[in-house]
């Protein structure tokens, strides 16, 4: 059985047949990936270019004012005159501008020690939430119970009640808990421990070890390592990126609600800047209130920019795994 040889001719042409098939293969693949309202060879036009140019800068010159007008705004009558803000309401020049409603906010309205209740307060609701979230994914995703999908379904099925719905016996529950027997109303308790049954922060965390290679986890208990150990030493470290994102979400619900902290924690003394702030709008003066408002609104950013410079941006788990 002989085969032919190409010639050298028959040889090239296949070549570049093979060429061009696979730069056309190449064209609609790219064309399928960069598919938007304009197709990729009308972006190539000089003039459509510099218009869609134009048109995204515009567009996010105009999300940034929209995001960042009523906190200018809010810093603004924060240190102006109650008089002033009135008269020119929509004004962002300092004309006449005072540090007296800060300083009053802060001391005769006492908004420190409301200030200091709201820390507390998202500091533990962070911590309780971070720790189920962690071990709870760990079980879920790296040690793998039998039942463990039945249970991870069970986790996502919560997501689909109301929260509303559980106001009435989350309600009776912290006020007559079980085996403890007393009543945890008037206590940071009330709200740190419901916090911790995030059912969203449990399947977040949990998808993130999924993610992670099972090969570290068998080298790991090839070394000898435990499960505590496994778990301190070796998925903790590498979920930065994840632990980072919890911690936004928790902070900043914690810092903002309002309805559950307002049921459970009557008592002033412990009231947070979310639920004390709407009890004294009516007897506050209008510039001291916006400066109260300031103050609130100023922490979650400044504690978003943080965590978000310490852990968004930190390294995954590239370098784990070596080929």
């Amino acid at each position: 059985m002989t085969t032919s040889v190409p010639s050298v001719p028959e040889r090239d042409e296949i070549i570049r047949r093979l060429r061009g098939r696979r730069r056309r293969t190449l064209r609609r693949s790219a064309d399928s990936v960069d598919r938007g309202i304009v197709a990729p060879t009308e972006w190539r036009r000089p003039l459509v270019r510099i218009a869609g140019s134009a048109v995204n800068v515009m567009l996010g010159v105009a999300m940034v004012v929209a995001g960042l007008f009523p906190l200018l705004w809010l810093l603004k009558a924060a240190l102006t005159p109650t008089q002033e803000t009135l008269t020119h309401p929509l004004a962002l020049n300092l004309g006449s501008w005072t540090w007296s409603n800060i300083e009053r906010a802060w001391n005769d309205v006492h908004i420190a020690d409301f200030f200091w209740n709201t820390i507390w307060m998202a500091a533990g609701s962070w911590a309780v939430q971070l720790i189920v979230a962690t071990t709870a994914g760990f079980a879920l995703a790296v040690l793998r119970p039998k039942y463990g999908k039945v249970l991870s379904g069970m986790v996502l099925a919560t997501l689909f009640v109301p929260a509303v719905v559980l106001l009435v016996p989350l309600y009776l529950t912290i006020l007559h808990p079980p085996i403890i027997g007393t009543s945890l109303m008037n206590t940071f308790w009330a709200v740190w421990l419901p916090a911790g049954a995030s059912a969203f922060n449990v399947l977040l965390v949990m998808r993130f070890f999924e993610s992670i290679p099972r090969e570290i986890f068998e080298a790991a208990r090839t070394d000898g390592a435990g499960t505590f150990r496994l778990f301190w030493s070796v998925v903790l470290p590498m979920s930065r990126p994840i632990l980072g994102v919890v911690s936004i979400l928790a902070i900043n619900a914690a810092w903002a609600d309002f309805l559950w902290p307002n049921l459970v924690l009557r008592d002033i003394a412990i009231q947070p800047l979310s639920v004390r702030l709407p009890q004294i709008a009516a007897s506050t003066d209008l510039g001291v209130y916006l400066a109260a408002l300031a103050i609130a609104t100023l922490i979650p950013v400044v504690i978003f920019l943080v965590f978000q410079r310490a852990f968004l941006n930190s390294g995954g788990i590239g370098g784990a795994v070596k080929g």
